[in-house]
């Protein structure tokens, strides 16, 4: 993955200082030689914490290293790792500790270890999202390779009832799931779930929309996860290409790998002799759109 993988390890032990009510928490988040007070919901988790660091501290952490979140625990009188499950209940102190082995992942795919999440492209959204036309027809074509390489494909529908199902034109023939969902995240307990049964995962390829909404939200959990991500900027928009460029640019620094549909179907295939290569080809050379999206990166 090319962002801070964040590990959080379980152990015993809880947390410390006083108890809070409702609403937000104190926290103290430490990085490296710095400590700065901020404040969380109540009730936030892992996935709370690290866009805290990131969002606190982003410009100084080495996205190519792996971290462990740490918890300050009042009886033992030192830091250990992040219980799991932790919720933060009441004003505790956390810490990101970096390891000390180096991260040496590129952002190499290959079939046997990606997945493809196809998030909510649904009917409803049709008239407001633009060049929802275009993502479709890419999307499409994301699809079609991933069958031709075997690789699992999960599929979520914002609230279907209201907005609809998956446009007709998206084949979703050998989807591995297909969910609804109310969270504008995709990492559902069905989804980790669905993740965990496929070995060796390493690498998920994301599309659809809203991108600065689910995508993002999509993105932040999985890499807070320790997966690879991939956002396919030709199959991502939102309805204001304002929220997706900003989308894409805070998604980028944060070690997110925003790339193009044909660089992910040739990376995959990786040769010319590759069994699929032909048919991959022709998939991307019968259904490229010229649609200028790209140019709103």
């Amino acid at each position: 993955m090319a962002a801070a993988e964040a590990a959080a390890a379980a152990a015993p032990g809880g947390g410390s200082c006083s108890p809070a009510g409702g609403g937000s928490v104190p926290v103290l988040f430490c990085f490296s030689v710095f400590a700065r007070p901020s404040s969380v919901p109540h009730g936030a988790g892992y996935e709370l914490l690290i866009q805290k660091f990131l969002s606190l501290y982003g410009d100084q952490i080495d996205m190519h290293r792996k971290f462990v979140v740490q918890l300050f625990a009042e009886e033992w009188s030192q830091y250990i790792d992040l219980p799991k499950g932790f919720l933060v209940s009441e004003r505790c102190k956390v810490r990101l500790v970096p390891l000390q082995i180096q991260m040496t992942t590129l952002g190499n795919l290959t079939p046997s270890s990606t997945v493809f999440f196809c998030c909510d492209m649904q009917e409803r959204f049709r008239p407001a999202i633009k060049y929802f036309g275009d993502i479709i027809s890419v999307g499409q074509r994301l699809l079609q390779g991933a069958r031709l390489l075997g690789i699992p494909v999960i599929v979520t529908e914002q609230y279907p009832k209201g907005l609809g199902s998956t446009v007709q034109e998206i084949d979703l023939t050998g989807a591995k799931l297909v969910l609804p969902k109310t969270k504008f995240s995709m990492v559902l307990p069905e989804v980790e779930a669905a993740l965990a049964e496929i070995p060796g995962v390493r690498s998920v390829v994301l599309f659809g929309v809203e991108t600065h909404v689910c995508i993002q939200q999509t993105a932040l959990e999985l890499i807070g996860r320790g997966l690879e991500v991939h956002i396919v900027a030709d199959a991502t928009s939102s309805r204001s290409m304002m929220d997706r460029m900003f989308a894409l640019e805070r998604l980028a620094r944060t070690g997110i790998i925003v790339t193009t549909s044909e660089a992910i179907l040739l990376q995959l295939v990786a040769d010319k002799e590759h069994p699929k290569f032909k048919e991959i080809q022709n998939l991307i050379k019968a259904s490229a759109p010229e649609s200028g999206l790209l140019s709103k990166v």
